[in-house]
């Protein structure tokens, strides 16, 4: 019964597909008004014959699996064995040209160029990086000009014992007090728990004899009159603040000591603010 069924179907499909084959033969029929009384029927060319030469050409060819059964219709499954693999052995190492070994566990010779190929183009990268970095950092920075002005050399042969020399810093004065020996020792025997800013001469200066401040008040920002004042060192006229020969508020409203600047001795006679 079921082998019935089964060659019922094909003989389905067959039949279906041999219909779809052989279509049927357009007629055409055309007066002729110029002929009289005679009708000419237009027949085409005569087609390929089916025979089983030409339609063998339209059966299925290579590997194909049939599956049908009684409640499912019929499938047709070709094996495509006719796919190209494509070959990889252009870009395989010599040594690895088998694709039936593993290569796991075999030792690679050249892990050495794996390994020094990042590292050269890390070590190029950092020196290109560290170039442009610098050439940014010129670019942004600040100019010569004003580089300069970062610091300036003063000569103390110029400023004698006991007087005080007016500099230019940043926009800013600087005041160069040459001290005697009796303004170090009267100074340094002050009582620094009587000051309102207290701080030690010997905190203020580098070397006792050269004071070194900004001569700008701490008050209101104006700028003092030296050796004058009740106690030997500046005095600001304009709200009435002393300081002493270290620099050091002792009367009047300024909160607090001259500010003394950033500045090294390059040698006895030359020192470099800033």
């Amino acid at each position: 019964m079921a082998m019935q069924l089964c060659n019922r179907r094909v003989t389905q499909v067959t039949t279906n597909l041999v219909r779809q084959i052989a279509k049927p033969i357009p007629m055409k029929v055309e007066d002729d008004h110029h002929d009289d009384e005679h009708t000419h029927i237009s027949v085409p060319k005569t087609t390929t014959p089916k025979t089983y030469f030409s339609m063998n050409k339209h059966l299925l060819r290579g590997k194909a699996s049939i599956t049908t059964g009684l409640s499912t219709p019929l499938s047709i499954r070709h094996a495509h064995t006719d796919i190209q693999v494509p070959n990889f052995d252009y870009y395989r190492r010599k040594a690895r040209l088998d694709a039936s070994k593993s290569y796991r566990d075999a030792g690679d010779a050249t892990s050495p160029y794996s390994y020094l190929t990042p590292i050269g183009m890390a070590v190029t990268s950092a020196y290109m990086a560290k170039y442009i970095i610098r050439d940014i950092v010129a670019y942004v920075g600040p100019a010569r000009d004003v580089m300069s002005l970062a610091k300036v050399e003063i000569s103390l042969d110029a400023v004698p014992e006991g007087k005080n020399a007016v500099f230019e810093w940043r926009n800013k004065p600087i005041f160069v007090r040459h001290r005697t020996p009796e303004e170090i020792a009267r100074e340094e025997g002050v009582n620094v728990s009587q000051l309102r800013d207290p701080q030690n001469d010997a905190d203020r200066v580098k070397k006792s004899e050269w004071l070194i401040v900004i001569g700008i008040c701490t008050h209101l920002g104006c700028i003092p009159i030296a050796n004058a004042g009740d106690f030997g060192g500046y005095y600001c006229p304009c709200h009435g603040s002393h300081y002493d020969a270290s620099g050091r508020v002792r009367k009047g409203p300024a909160p607090l000591n001259l500010e003394v600047p950033q500045y090294v001795f390059k040698d006895d006679s030359t020192v470099i603010i800033g």
